[in-house]
């Protein structure tokens, strides 16, 4: 009887071993899909930036167009191997402290997501563009995920006729990190009137509205020249 027991206890040990293996496969599975399309994820679409460097934060949006988090002198190699010549950069602090090549182009363009506005984001898309004739352009803030996330959304966007639902999916879950902060720049980005961006950058207006102080500043201009 004793020995009947030990041998119930040891199939039945079995058996639950032999449960457990099968399902190993299946929760490392739904572990995957929780994780989401991050940037360990083997279901990150190759429409999204492709991660090079995750110290810097490092992607490669398009051939000729870059995202990171603030360089420093260490990753200059990186940049020039790149064939990066243009960085524009979304920090209050300039770069000059770390980059000093001539022969890459420094454009300053601070920015805050809790206070952009249509002009903000036309001057930044207009440069982009501008740059991209003269090479490949690398376009960063400090961290790389909020004011240069939402640039990117917008970039998408604007030409790349991405949807905003798709914009916004690669912005949160494209594995740069700040989620808990990316609040003003996904209000911003829901909001925005893309086909008002695409008139304004077309005609070269300075913003959306006829009544910007840029746009009243360049009528009142034009009055005093004629």
């Amino acid at each position: 009887m004793r020995s009947l027991l030990l041998v119930g206890r040891l199939l039945l040990a079995t058996l639950v071993l032999a449960v457990a293996l099968l399902a190993l496969p299946i929760s490392m599975a739904w572990s995957a899909v929780q994780a989401g399309p991050g940037i360990d994820s083997v279901a990150r679409p190759q429409t999204w930036a492709q991660p090079l460097d995750q110290g810097l934060n490092l992607y490669r949006m398009q051939p000729d167009l870059y995202r990171s988090a603030l360089p420093t002198a260490t990753e200059l190699p990186l940049i020039k191997a790149l064939g990066i010549v243009t960085v524009i950069n979304f920090y209050q602090r300039e770069d000059s402290a770390w980059l000093h090549d001539p022969q890459i182009r420094q454009i300053h363009l601070p920015l805050r997501t809790d206070r952009i506005d249509d002009s903000d984001v036309l001057e930044v898309l207009r440069n982009i563009r501008q740059a991209q004739v003269r090479g490949p352009v690398l376009i960063h803030c400090k961290h790389g995920q909020n004011r240069t996330g939402l640039i990117a959304a917008l970039y998408r966007v604007v030409y790349q006729g991405w949807s905003k639902q798709q914009a916004l999916a690669e912005m949160r879950g494209g594995g740069f990190g700040g989620e808990q902060r990316l609040g003003d720049a996904e209000r911003y980005m829901v909001n925005v009137d893309i086909t008002e961006l695409q008139t304004a950058l077309s005609q070269g207006a300075c913003s959306t509205s006829p009544w910007s102080l840029c746009m009243v500043m360049n009528w009142f201009t034009e009055r005093l020249k004629g």
